[in-house]
């Protein structure tokens, strides 16, 4: 699109996501921003991009606060859209082109978008998605033939009245709904920008950085490498999560540097680069790690295969954006630790009682700063019960429903979520510490646990050619008998979610089946 005549949109107010933008624009115009299979923007033709779709919603009506539906995938017009939305003062709400109907009903009725964007071969369809959301949806592809012919002017912001405040809502981002109802976290601009800023101060993405994103732009953690990247005037490589078998040629061809990653990413990198062991080392020189942990072999295999590369795991959830990191390569001093907590925020560990815990001792990790987000869209009980206020201070406190222990230095360690953590025989354990006991069989690739139910006893999943009853002997050479699984079912593959994880939804459907 040619858009060099457009003027300079108004000057965002500092504290607000699309300034990120616009400062990278007028510092860095003609470095590359954003690339994917189709062609790439320079950080001046993507800002000029945001504008006119900026403009296209004023020209529909869009008024500010109502919300955006983009069910686009991972594509450059994502990022313009992005910046777009909340430049007009309007909500961004990203959704997975994966996510189901039945899902996606829930959330189109849930966050009453003004209008929705897709592409045409989305596999709901844009009848379907009519359909479900009883609003206008537009195809991607008929919105940029539309935005041709408009050019970013004052009248472009006639509609939103005041400028938009580092206050308002920036982002409706909805959780996986893959053990219940999809939820939204109202992310304000304030939080947003603070989050990004103290994660880049910890992970220190450079200028000349090239930085992957296979993850889906609708998870947390593939949306915010976006800010990064604007942040350090670094380009963004985007792919599609379910095309991942040309990856390394990815990596190779635009000499990336930097790749985040969850477990099934890494898996697959490391497959592709077995197949190509007389290459070269790809130019990496940072893997991020958040959403679900990296084990122990993962990360001497990555650092083995790109051996100019640090390793940084992570650890956040999407009502906070991220809690802790853990400086690259921190973890060779101190093994399975995620961090410790960002600059200008606190993590507490917390009792039943909700008092705070010593170092060394395992509860409920607690997290305060500037970085908690407003809570949950239209749900004012799940937000109090979560995002409980200080009777003293009145900050919020946001209890995670994740617990771990701190040590005396501060890290953080993650023991799982409560639904993970489970008594049998009257033994407190995890499913994290089972699974990593699996995974140290030697031939044992993947391995997840589901803890006792009504239904089922303690029941392992394993990825391994090797006989279900030699894999429960080798654990209960591990670990004492009451942590030792009662049933090992043996997969060619775990399911994964969208965003990477274990589908653990899917594996109570296959404990439920009957064996072949």
């Amino acid at each position: 699109m040619d858009m060099t005549a457009a003027p300079s949109p108004p000057r965002a107010a500092s504290g607000t996501v699309h300034a990120l933008l616009e400062t990278a624009a007028a510092t860095r115009p003609g470095a590359w921003a954003v690339r994917d299979r189709t062609g790439a923007w320079t950080y001046r033709q993507l800002a000029e991009q945001a504008a006119a779709f900026a403009a296209w919603l004023d020209e529909r009506g869009v008024w500010r606060g109502e919300r955006v539906l983009v069910r686009v995938g991972n594509r450059r017009e994502f990022t313009a859209m992005l910046f777009g939305t909340v430049r007009h003062g309007a909500v961004f709400v990203p959704v997975n082109p994966a996510m189901r109907p039945f899902h996606l009903t829930t959330v189109a009725d849930d966050c009453d978008p003004a209008l929705v964007v897709a592409r045409a071969d989305d596999p709901a369809t844009l009848p379907g998605l009519r359909e479900v959301t009883g609003r206008p949806v537009h195809d991607l592809d008929a919105v940029w033939r539309d935005m041709e012919a408009l050019r970013p002017s004052a009248s472009a912001t006639s509609r939103e009245g005041a400028p938009v405040s580092p206050d308002d809502l920036a982002l409706l981002i909805y959780t996986s709904g893959s053990t219940a109802a999809p939820k939204a976290v109202m992310c304000p601009h304030t939080a947003i920008c603070f989050a990004a800023r103290a994660i880049a101060s910890r992970l220190r993405y450079r200028p000349d950085d090239v930085v992957l994103t296979a993850l889906p732009l609708s998870f947390d953690y593939g949306l915010y490498q976006i800010f990064l990247a604007a942040l350090a005037g670094a380009e963004v490589v985007l792919t599609e999560p379910d095309h991942h078998i040309g990856l390394l040629a990815t990596v190779r061809e635009h000499g990336v540097t930097v790749v985040p990653v969850v477990p099934s990413l890494a898996e697959m990198l490391l497959r592709l680069a077995g197949r190509e062991r007389s290459a070269a080392a790809p130019p990496v020189r940072l893997f991020t790690n958040t959403g679900a942990a990296l084990t122990s072999p993962l990360i001497a295999g990555l650092r083995r295969t790109f051996p100019g590369a640090a390793v940084a795991p992570m650890f956040g959830i999407t009502e906070c954006k991220r809690i802790t990191v853990l400086e690259p390569d921190g973890d060779l001093a101190k093994p399975d630790s995620v961090g410790t907590a960002l600059p200008g925020t606190h993590v507490a560990i917390l009792d039943d009682a909700g008092q705070p815990l010593p170092a060394g001792r395992t509860g409920q990790i607690a997290v305060r700063g500037p970085h908690v987000m407003r809570g949950y869209w239209r749900a004012p009980e799940l937000t109090a019960a979560r995002f409980r206020t200080d009777p003293l201070t009145g900050e919020v406190i946001l209890h995670t429903g994740d617990f771990g222990h701190l040590d005396e230095d501060g890290h953080l360690y993650f023991h799982g979520r409560r639904d993970d953590l489970f008594k049998r025989r009257g033994v407190l354990t995890g499913a994290l510490e089972i699974e990593a006991a699996a995974l140290d069989i030697d031939g044992v690739t993947a391995a997840a646990v589901l803890p006792p139910g009504p239904d089922a006893d303690l029941t392992l999943f394993a990825v391994t050619e090797l006989t279900p009853e030699r894999v429960l002997g080798s654990l209960g050479e591990r670990l004492e008998g009451s942590k030792v699984p009662a049933d090992c079912r043996v997969l060619p593959a775990l399911p994964l979610t969208p965003n990477g994880k274990t589908d653990k939804q899917r594996l109570r459907q296959l404990l439920q089946a009957p064996r072949q």
